[in-house]
């Protein structure tokens, strides 16, 4: 039975109200209570999808009410369970990040809230074993206290935790976990600009290309000063040095988002919800205006454009820090915070490839070609190339190499200005780019 069949049934025995979202999103069942700015990732146990939440903030949004409260959710039953507290005794914490790698969990970061709402960045690193249910010893400190943080895995191997903010201000650096050596390195810092140095941004790490866009900026001493920025940011991870970051950024009008959740599909990143508006723990804006509205709003970035889908069935939530992924197309937002700054026990399921099929809009494509703007080398990667050619604006041949799957040219030797590259697949279809050399 297809999933437009079964959701038929379901609104035929709920009665409920029927339009566009049942095509591509579903409610699962809601988690065991209110939470958000809380942890949230997946891993697996024998063999099946779980989902995870750790710590965050409860419903009544106060002062000394962030907690350790942790849960998952087992996709096979469609039931959720509370597993042991996050350990930290420094008290509950919101706004950390969850990664998960070679199925092992790790918690980094966030902010302890005090009952006088005084607020302390975290340099904790908790580790969970999926398969045992259970905390092992934690990792070693983060050097650089840090929350609202940008987390993204690189390869299965390593964590990156980019700007953020940390205790009294935003910061530049890029802090690089090797969970196999529990070690801390540091990686090329974003630019020391207030546009890139930002809290409660979001973003993915694709192949090794990290995007990631929004947050709040900080322009002065004020807390009306937390400015949402509306930069998309790119950074080329060198995979012969992953500390060596090659970073680039472009306006985006679209790119303006506060605590989105970020997800790739398909070799594209995806954005999810969150607000325009930038805002305190309990919803509230910083400028002191009133209560922050989430954002009915998907966001895909398909190198080339930042694109808004045109759908406005989209549940609008806030405050999210991780979505979950249960299978190659299917991803879970868990808790968060929706209209008039309510605190959630949703668990939203989203079906990207129902979505997908029915958008002209949105295209998986299966080439890459980065960084570009580039001023040393490119890298292309494609499972069915055959051929790369560089071709002068002109049209002139400058460059031809055969290729297995991957290839990395070195342009160093080529003035600067715009270039043509031509990649043929196996089939005969070509693809051209417009490469643009420093």
């Amino acid at each position: 039975m297809s999933l437009k069949k079964n959701l038929l049934i379901v609104f035929v025995f709920c009665n409920l109200s029927l339009s566009a979202q049942w095509e591509w999103w579903e409610e699962l069942s809601p988690m065991p209570e209110p939470v958000t700015n809380n942890a949230v990732t997946n891993a697996t146990v024998n063999g099946v999808p779980f989902i995870y939440s750790f710590s965050g903030l409860d419903e009544s949004k106060e002062c000394g009410k962030n907690h350790l409260r942790s849960f998952r959710y087992d996709t096979s039953s469609n039931e959720w369970e509370t597993i042991d507290d996050l350990p930290d005794s420094k008290g509950g914490k919101v706004a950390a990040g969850a990664s998960t790698v070679k199925n092992k969990i790790y918690i980094i970061g966030g902010y302890h809230i005090s009952n006088s709402c005084g607020e302390i960045s975290s340099r904790k690193v908790n580790i969970y074993d999926p398969e045992t249910n259970s905390y092992l010893s934690d990792g070693a400190d983060i050097p650089i206290a840090i929350d609202d943080h940008v987390q993204a895995v690189y390869r299965d191997s390593l964590i990156f935790v980019i700007t953020g903010w940390s205790n009294t201000t935003n910061v530049v650096d890029v802090q690089i976990y090797n969970p196999n050596l529990d070690e801390w390195t540091k990686g090329t810092s974003v630019p020391n600009d207030p546009e890139w140095r930002v809290f409660g941004a979001s973003g993915s790490i694709v192949g090794d290309t990290i995007y990631f866009l929004g947050g709040a900026k900080y322009t002065c001493a004020t807390n009306a000063c937390f400015e949402p920025s509306r930069i998309f940011r790119k950074g080329y991870i060198n995979p012969n040095d992953p500390t060596d970051i090659i970073w680039s950024s472009f306006d985006a009008p679209l790119a303006m988002g506060y605590r989105m959740g970020a997800f790739v599909y398909g070799e594209i990143p995806f954005w999810f919800g969150g607000s325009e508006l930038t805002y305190n723990f309990d919803g509230i804006d910083y400028n002191g205006s009133g209560g922050v509205s989430p954002l009915s709003r998907l966001l895909s970035y398909n190198g080339e454009n930042l694109k808004e889908l045109d759908d406005n069935s989209y549940p609008a939530i806030m405050d999210l820090r991780g979505v979950a992924q249960i299978d190659e197309t299917s991803f879970v937002v868990a808790g968060g915070m929706l209209a008039d700054q309510v605190v959630s026990d949703r668990t939203v399921r989203i079906n990207l490839n129902v979505l997908l099929d029915s958008n002209e809009d949105v295209e998986v494509p299966n080439i890459k070609i980065y960084p570009n703007p580039t001023d040393d080398f490119l890298r292309i990667e494609s499972p069915d190339a055959n051929l790369i050619e560089l071709y002068s604006i002109s049209g002139d041949l400058l460059y031809s190499e055969e290729i297995i799957r991957n290839s990395t040219m070195d342009v160093s030797n080529f003035t600067s200005g715009v270039y043509l590259l031509s990649v043929t697949k196996k089939s005969g279809i070509q693809d051209t780019r417009k490469i643009i050399i420093k």
